[in-house]
């Protein structure tokens, strides 16, 4: 793995200013003062917002309080999704900070998976994390770690400590010397204007000719219409932890660095913002 450890961390330190409000129907003692948080990009929502919780629980009483869960501009938010994801993806032409209501009830069953504990976080993202090595490396190193091997990298991301999580996650981005990558490239694509929920499909990072496949071999073989006709103006803006990478920027070099701790590159593709 290349050593841009500076890229590493500006990834895992990423931040997003957010005010968290109460929704208007829910039934308090007192008024519920809004609640501001940076919340971790590299993070999950059910994560990180213990002390959402508590204060907004603090005004209401036990028989009103159910599951809570969180909305932006009348979208519920999947709790599954990565934290910059969601940002990425629905708000982020909007003015900080990201205004985000809670709910405590009317649970959306049909858009939201149910999150009982910490403990579901941690097998969607352990999951995500065996599904993206058998991609890069049919399973062999994360089957070779130990139990506590896959702990620290949880616990790492649970307690926000990058070098941690870093330790151990080094080891998912290695690949022998005579190849030049991994087997297969972990991506997903996302796109508000689809009922799909992402595009996911088997890319190589090196073609047969040996040349590294860029960020724009990727998006024009599995997402064209992301991508501007020659002629034509850009109409979508290709997006990774909330910047831009250029399209010539080579996929192994994107997968190493800008994956989210789960070891997938989750790329947004949002309409150009209109001035």
């Amino acid at each position: 793995m290349t050593d841009d450890k500076d890229v590493l961390r500006d990834v895992w330190f990423g931040r997003i200013p957010t005010c968290f409000t109460l929704y208007q129907d829910e039934i308090t003692e007192r008024e519920a003062e809004p609640y501001y948080l940076l919340l971790p990009r590299v993070s999950y929502l059910t994560l990180v917002t213990d002390k959402v919780k508590k204060h907004f629980q603090k005004v209401m009483r036990q028989e009103d309080i159910s599951e809570i869960w969180f909305e932006y501009e009348g979208t519920p938010l999947k709790w599954h999704y990565p934290i910059g994801l969601l940002f990425d993806l629905l708000a982020s032409s909007s003015a900080l900070p990201w205004n985000i209501t809670v709910h405590f009830k009317s649970f959306p069953e049909k858009d939201l998976l149910h999150c009982p504990s910490k403990d579901a976080i941690e097998a969607h993202f352990m999951s995500c994390m065996k599904e993206a090595d058998a991609l890069k490396h049919k399973s062999q190193v994360i089957n070779e770690m130990q139990k506590k091997d896959h702990k620290q990298l949880w616990m790492g991301l649970q307690n926000d400590r990058f070098d941690q999580f870093w330790a151990i996650n080094r080891k998912l981005m290695e690949y022998p010397a005579e190849e030049n990558g991994f087997r297969y490239i972990p991506f997903r694509i996302y796109q508000t204007t689809t009922e799909r929920p992402f595009i996911q499909k088997l890319f190589r990072p090196v073609a047969a000719d040996g040349q590294l496949h860029t960020l724009g071999d990727l998006l024009k073989e599995v997402c064209p219409s992301a991508v501007a006709p020659e002629d034509g103006e850009r109409k979508n803006q290709v997006m990774i932890h909330g910047i831009e990478p250029m399209l010539e920027t080579p996929l192994q070099w994107l997968s190493e660095h800008l994956s989210y701790p789960d070891n997938f590159l989750h790329i947004s593709i949002i309409p150009q913002p209109t001035d």
